[in-house]
């Protein structure tokens, strides 16, 4: 996803009340700061969560670029209440993090509740 693409998506959650302006301002300040700070040409990495129900049917899909991962992680959690009930907590999130800020690739959490049968999957394309 280019940049542009990625600001007509920031605009789009505000225009849909899935973010406040503000958190869409910091999503657009982390842009611009990653913008200044790229120098490579490799492709764009992806942040990829999927929470999925005894059927395999997804639930939840959230897509974060890598360079917002910090912020969309946590706006993810705050918009998407299945994240939490398939039991991601907070300190899931921060070692997923730090996985990441690591440098893994590939599946990085694969949970499955037994109780509701509903599976979080989180990896790093």
């Amino acid at each position: 996803m280019s940049l542009k693409e990625e600001k007509m998506q920031i605009l789009k959650m505000i225009e849909e009340g899935k973010i406040t302006s503000d958190e869409g301002m910091e999503l657009m300040d982390a842009l611009g700061k990653q913008e200044n700070n790229i120098t490579g040409k490799g492709p764009a990495k992806w942040l990829k969560v999927r929470v999925m129900d005894e059927k395999d049917n997804v639930k939840v899909k959230v897509n974060i670029p890598l360079r917002l991962v910090d912020i969309g992680l946590k706006l993810g959690t705050a918009f998407s209440p299945e994240l939490k009930e398939a039991g991601l907590s907070q300190e899931d999130i921060q070692e997923i993090l730090e996985a990441v800020k690591n440098g893994e690739e590939g599946k990085i959490v694969d949970v499955e509740d037994e109780e509701s049968k509903t599976k979080v999957e989180v990896f790093v394309e």
